[in-house]
């Protein structure tokens, strides 16, 4: 993991690191203002779970906190790096962020360790030897240790899902991203990659997870944002969300998924 990191100075001991810090942030692809004004702040072992209907901005924001999406305005702020900068390294904040997407991309004509070598060895210049033990060592977290020399098209969704999660975590990131991370899965295979997540949650990886896996946003997250029509309708602890809804359109939608 990398070194953590503030956005304060004189940061005391006991106060939570922010990772992230987001402030008033819009998105709009022509007339269609996607992201309406979403502010809100991450600490350091956060985990957060994004939940709302199809269409409520969910991926987006997601995307815009590594700029894989450009903010229409607004600020955001991960690691002490703001991304509105434009003098920011945005190649060294994304070293200190993984993302995992709801679909796979791994390279076919590679195998499973070398895909989770490749990252390490291009951008951070870890050692052939170094990149290989840490991609063992990071299949075997993700319980595929034996399928290191596999091809990725002899493996099922759920196990590639589990090697992008091992390739993501290859360059040590502070934060981990997941889109919908189980929703092209059978649901048979759903499991397996939400027990990587659960792990990674219990070992302290701060983490933003857009989900439609209630269950599971219920039982691991430390706060959940219900995004509506591009802005954050209602957020709190888990128990709160799912048991006491205050908002009108939360307790419609939970109606409808739970």
């Amino acid at each position: 993991m990398s070194e953590p990191h503030t956005e304060q100075t004189g940061l005391a001991a006991d106060e939570p690191v922010v990772r992230i810090r987001v402030d008033d942030l819009h998105k709009s692809y022509g007339d269609n203002e996607v992201l309406r004004g979403i502010s809100t702040t991450v600490h350091a072992g956060d985990v957060v779970s994004i939940i709302g209907a199809s269409g409520s901005g969910k991926s987006t924001f997601l995307r815009c906190l590594n700029r894989l999406e450009t903010p229409t305005s607004g600020t955001i702020v991960v690691n002490g790096h703001d991304l509105s900068d434009p003098h920011v390294d945005i190649d060294e904040v994304r070293r200190e962020i993984g993302m995992v997407f709801q679909h796979f991309n791994l390279f076919p004509n590679m195998t499973v360790a070398e895909n989770i070598e490749l990252a390490p060895r291009e951008i951070r210049h870890v050692s052939r030897a170094d990149a290989r033990a840490l991609a063992l060592e990071l299949l075997d977290q993700v319980g595929l240790a034996d399928k290191a020399d596999a091809r990725p098209a002899s493996l099922s969704g759920g196990q590639k899902q589990r090697v992008a999660i091992a390739r993501a975590l290859a360059m040590r990131p502070d934060i981990m991203l997941f889109d919908e991370a189980t929703s092209a899965l059978d649901p048979e295979m759903v499991g397996d990659v939400l027990q990587v997540i659960r792990r990674l949650a219990d070992d302290g990886m701060t983490m933003l997870l857009v989900t439609h896996e209630m269950a599971f946003a219920r039982e691991v997250s430390s706060r959940v944002l219900f995004l509506d029509g591009g802005v954050i309708e209602e957020e709190g602890a888990p128990e709160q969300i799912f048991n006491a809804p205050r908002s009108p359109r939360l307790q419609e939608f939970l109606s409808k998924v739970l």
